[in-house]
């Protein structure tokens, strides 16, 4: 074994606490490590050590009193990260990025078309009902059907049968689709207890790293941990608060007073503010989220593809990365694919062209003003953002008028309803994911409508061919073609792809990966993180 190997295995025997800092150190000396070096590398490690106890205080950027329990309903960062605290799921998308097993002790397909998850063993729901294969087909079909509501339908659209066979629960897929264990994963598809083949959508018992006490929608959630936790060497917090802190401002002065440990969703314009603050970690991750202002076809005016393709060459994407993002984050294309992801095509960067803009407006046969409704629930600075786009569409003849909607009620009044609004997506790690979770024509998150025009039908076809398609140059293809239909014919105006941004006080502590598929290390920093001793 090299030395490095040693070293780095010496260091992980420390940070389980299998040896003790002595031990390390007299190791590191008959390594030839020198001491000051060898008490250096036994402080790095005993610091990656986690602490149980303490209360962790989470400041969320989202929250609306319409939040609920049940996982088909969640929208944000504050439902959404409740569930994961107190909840599991088939698969989870891991520190690094990679997806591996959770509920499930693992999964094989054939032919990707039949897939089998076998069930870990003596898994417990928070009232002692050990979890089995009952759980998890009533969990997921209460997500299926036709009279669904639930905002994973489209997700689960390719599953024509559950069933289980001991602790195997096997998935029918009316094609092959070797993403599925990534999308089993979707965080609407929380497991939760069955009786008579139901399950109680609303129901606060579930088998997560905490216990849920309270849950006061869009304002606060309590839950103490599970002290029968199925995964060892997570969940190192007594307590879990998360606030509901929509205001940047009040978010931000939260951290600084000490009144929360973390926040999501600080302001770009004022990390270097927080960052002189020795007692403050600012936390930054960039990878698939990204920053939508969708048009819906089925609201006049935005049914007409010239006034879409005019509003879409009427931005000025560039000015929105430097003034809203202040360089934290970069271009969009009007695809929700970032270069990080399979499948991602190097299409040509759509740019501001006022002059091409006033001939599609000129096209599309409207006058008078197109409202844009925003609100800085959807994303810091969006706004700000909504008048810059005002602001340039001008300069191409285009009126619009920016409408301040209230903060609290967004996700329910506005997105998915109004004609036109900003919003905000995490991205999801595969493009299929994507796609089906926002664009395919049966999801009830299809924030734009686009469903109806030939470009959308065709795009519905090949993304059903595509995760069909085996043959990864083939495959490719597909999902290359898909972009150029959503980027030229799509509601959609993805102008950015944005990092995110926390901060922390320097008691938290975390891993060395830190996942960036979410906020918050993929919103489980409840499970991931703890308190430095």
């Amino acid at each position: 074994m090299s030395r490095d190997n040693y070293l780095n295995k010496q260091a992980r025997l420390l940070t389980e606490r299998q040896i003790d800092r002595r031990q390390f150190i007299m190791g590191a000396l008959a390594a030839g490590v020198a001491l000051p070096a060898a008490f250096s590398m036994a402080d790095k490690a005993m610091a990656m050590t986690p602490n149980k106890g303490g209360k962790f205080r989470i400041g969320l950027a989202h929250g609306s009193t319409t939040d609920s329990l049940d996982p088909g309903t969640y929208e944000n960062d504050f439902s959404t990260g409740t569930g994961f605290a107190r909840g599991n799921f088939l698969t989870e998308v891991d520190e690094s990025g990679k997806l591996v097993p959770e509920l499930a002790e693992s999964y094989d397909s054939k032919d990707a078309q039949t897939w089998v998850f076998k069930l870990r063993k003596g898994v417990e729901f928070h009232n002692g009902k050990t979890m089995d294969a009952d759980d998890v087909i009533a969990s997921i079909n209460y997500h299926r059907g036709e009279d669904s509501k639930s905002a994973a339908k489209g997700v689960l659209s390719g599953v024509t049968d559950i069933k289980k066979d001991g602790d195997d629960v096997i998935f029918t897929l009316d094609a092959p689709n070797a993403d599925f264990p990534y999308l089993i994963s979707d965080y609407h598809l929380l497991i939760l207890p069955a009786a008579d083949g139901k399950i109680d959508p609303n129901g606060k018992v579930a088998t997560g790293a905490y216990v849920l006490e309270e849950f006061d929608p869009g304002v606060r959630v309590t839950l103490k941990r599970n002290p029968n936790y199925w995964k060892e060497g997570k969940a190192h917090f007594d307590e879990v608060e998360i606030l509901s802190i929509i205001d940047v401002t009040a978010r931000q002065n939260a951290l600084m007073n000490g009144d929360v440990d973390v926040i999501t969703r600080v302001d770009p314009k004022t990390v270097a503010l927080i960052s002189r603050n020795p007692a403050i970690k600012i936390l930054e991750t960039s990878g698939t989220a990204h920053y939508t202002f969708p048009m819906r076809l089925d609201v006049d005016p935005f049914g007409n593809y010239d006034l879409r393709m005019a509003l879409k060459l009427s931005i000025k994407r560039q000015e929105l990365v430097d003034k809203i993002l202040l360089g934290h984050g970069s271009l969009g294309n009007d695809v929700p694919v970032s270069p990080s992801m399979p499948y991602y095509a190097a299409l040509e960067q759509r740019e501001f062209d006022p002059e091409k803009a006033a001939e599609h407006y000129k096209k599309s046969g409207h006058s008078g003003t197109i409202q844009l409704s925003a609100s800085d629930a959807a994303f810091a600075g969006a706004v700000d953002a909504a008048q810059l786009i005002a602001a340039s569409a001008k300069e191409a003849g285009i009126d619009i008028e920016v409408v301040r909607e209230p903060t609290d009620g967004y996700w329910s009044n506005v997105w998915n309803k109004k004609g036109w609004c900003a919003c905000y997506w995490s991205g999801r790690p595969t493009i299929d994911w994507m796609y089906a979770s926002a664009y395919v024509a049966d999801t009830e998150w299809n924030d734009t409508a686009w469903r109806d025009t030939d470009a959308a039908k065709k795009f519905n076809e090949l993304t059903k061919a595509a995760k069909a398609e085996l043959d990864e140059a083939k495959r490719a293809e597909m999902y290359k073609e898909t972009q150029v239909l959503l980027r030229d014919d799509g509601g959609a105006i993805v102008p950015l792809f944005n990092n995110y941004i926390m901060g922390h006080s320097d008691k938290v502590q975390h891993g060395e990966n830190v996942a960036a598929n979410w906020d918050l290390d993929g919103l489980r920093a409840t499970e991931r993180w703890w308190f430095a001793s």
